[in-house]
């Protein structure tokens, strides 16, 4: 019986070593699907010039290839190594996405029940959109907002300010009906995730995320990835020149994109998205929500360029396509910079990371090179496409550059003397942009990103950041008493200019400057009364009337508000007393004395 049990294990040994390769014959035979690989990123990042590049791909449960290449810092010769710092950018919304998910499985979340049952305050420009919009419309770009980046872009304003400002934008497209891509509906997303879970994002992500995944290198800030002892700066090319950029603070975006990571630490995300919510045998978020996360909501693209490819849509947080025939599952990112790339193949059970610190189309050439060469396939020149389209974009540039002047009026002039340009012009939605004069030049800010201003024709001049490498027109025009009274910016292609008008000046809204006008006054035998509501508030009482209150205008000069046609400008004497108001009326214009 012994003999008999010895032979019976013998067998099986031996069958096992036909039937299933040892583990190191399958590590082998993952090394020889990969040899050449490293040389085949070295190329294209000195081709491309991209200064770092750091790399980890994962099959069957583990990491099988994680590297580093380039540098980090040019100047200092500081290489990439797997546990460098780079920003993720959109590559943040899985994650933002995910914390929905678990929400969801908390039962504290529904994907589709209305976003206002989470947040009473919520509201769009679109009313029926803001009543039926859901944590499941947040996340897969279908809000009928277009981008609005320039809204967000280098603010200075709070997470909350940018929420309550979303009912000032102007959607371009009816709800639900098409695809545009929208950050500020991933900051809402994580901002209710904040709200319900009675934290803010960044913990809620910390602690049910990071924490059990060991991601103990990510953060949220670049600030923190400046503090680390091993980060990536970030690149771009100037003139045929890399040169370094500032690092770009997107905190407040940031559960559109603000998390920063490195290879070793993304490697762990991607195992926990292709184990269906699972590190080893603990579940952490269920299998259920992340199948609907990595599920298609919403058609992104109808057309097909290459034949490897397949129409796309979006989950939510995650772009969904096949690649030669299986089922890819990806999202980039990208900010001022940094590019990165993390790619899923589920039923293959692989996955990948691209991780550079400069702009760049690079990452899915990397990425899709990795595929072929894993899944056995011929290698497409990815690359050689790649470049064939980068041309293509180039030449339809030029094309409009060619255009951009065409229709230019030559020889003109301003209607105003520069200082008249000069000043503050808000918008309700993207803030306030400030033009100043210095020497014979204006000058605009805009989200502390400074412009110089160049007059194109009439009242129309030219905004330009050559770090940037930006130009728009902007538009002045001027109301019924031919004072400069706004300024019009292209800041978001899909809709109208964004309006943005002049705001009083500053003493207007103070009280030092108000409260001598406070009073009684004659007006054709009936007795008004001015008086300051407040520190910063006049309003206007007429027996047997409503109170009307008194908008700053410009000197002296109040509007009415809600009245059209309707102004008070208030006569001051050599002391600077006031003796009298002028009434301006549609039908004429009205003196009322001060009383002592």
């Amino acid at each position: 019986m012994k003999k008999r049990l010895i032979s019976i294990v013998c067998l099986i040994l031996f069958v096992s070593l036909f039937i299933f390769p040892p583990l190191q014959a399958q590590e082998k035979a993952k090394e020889e699907s990969l040899k050449g690989y490293s040389e085949f990123i070295n190329e294209l990042i000195k081709e491309w010039k991209i200064p770092g590049l750091a790399i980890s791909i994962v099959k069957d449960g583990k990491v099988i290839f994680s590297e580093g290449f380039g540098f980090r810092d040019i100047k200092k010769g500081l290489k990439v190594t797997p546990r460098t710092l780079f920003a993720i950018g959109s590559c943040s919304k899985a994650f933002t996405a995910t914390t929905v998910g678990l929400l969801v499985d908390e039962d504290k979340v529904d994907w589709d029940k209305p976003v206002r049952e989470y947040l009473p305050s919520f509201k769009l420009e679109d009313s029926f959109a803001s009543e039926r919009m859901t944590p499941r419309d947040l996340v897969c770009h279908r809000s009928g907002l277009p981008r609005h980046d320039l809204m967000w872009y280098n603010s200075s304003a709070s997470r909350k300010e940018l929420f309550d400002r979303l009912r000032y934008l102007e959607p371009s497209r009816d709800f639900r009906t098409t695809y545009q891509y929208q950050n500020l509906k991933f900051l809402t997303a994580g901002y209710l995730v904040g709200q319900v879970a009675k934290t803010s994002w960044e913990e809620f992500v910390q602690e049910r995320i990071f924490d059990p995944l060991g991601m103990n290198d990510s953060n949220f800030s670049v600030e923190d990835s400046k503090k680390a002892p091993d980060f990536a700066l970030p690149y771009a090319e100037r003139k045929e020149k890399i040169v370094e950029i500032p690092f770009r603070n997107i905190d407040t975006i940031g559960p559109a994109g603000s998390i920063n990571s490195n290879v070793t630490d993304m490697a762990k995300w991607v195992l926990l998205n292709l184990n269906k919510g699972k590190v080893g045998e603990k579940q952490i978020i269920s299998e259920a929500s992340l199948k609907q996360i990595h599920s298609p909501q919403m058609l992104s693209s109808q057309s097909i360029r290459y034949d490897e490819l397949f129409y796309s849509s979006y989950g939510m947080g995650w772009g969904i396509t096949a690649y030669r025939g299986h089922l890819m599952v990806s999202h980039g990112g990208g900010i001022d910079g940094f590019s990165a790339l993390v790619s899923l193949m589920p039923r293959d059970n692989m996955g990948i990371v691209i991780l550079t610190n400069k702009g760049n189309p690079i990452t899915s050439i990397v990425a899709y090179n990795a595929y072929d060469r894993l899944l056995g396939l011929d290698q497409v020149d990815w690359n050689k496409r790649t470049r064939e389209r980068m041309d293509e974009a180039e030449k339809e540039a030029e094309k409009a550059k060619e255009k951009k002047d065409k229709d230019r009026k030559l020889n003109t002039k301003p209607s105003h003397p520069f200082e008249d340009y000069t000043g503050d012009f808000e918008h309700p939605g993207y803030g306030v942009v400030s033009i100043t004069k210095e020497g014979n030049q204006l000058k605009g800010v805009y989200n502390s990103i400074e412009f110089a201003m160049k007059h194109y024709h009439y009242d129309v001049f030219e905004f330009l950041n050559e770090l940037m490498n930006t130009s728009m027109k902007v538009s002045y025009s001027t109301d019924v008493k031919g004072n400069i009274h706004s300024l019009a910016i292209k800041l978001e292609r899909a809709v109208k200019e964004i309006v943005f008008t002049r705001m009083p000046p500053k003493k207007m809204k103070e009280k030092s400057f108000l409260e001598k006008f406070a009073g009684e006054y004659e007006l054709e035998g009936t007795t008004v009364k001015i008086h300051l509501k407040g520190k910063d508030t006049l309003f206007l009482s007429v027996p047997g009337q409503p109170e009307y209150e008194l908008i700053p205008y410009r000197g002296t000069e109040f509007y009415l508000k809600n009245l059209d046609g309707f102004s008070i400008e208030f006569i001051l004497d050599e002391s600077g007393a006031v003796t009298e108001a002028k009434v301006v009326q549609p039908n004429g214009t009205l003196t009322a004395k001060k009383k002592k």
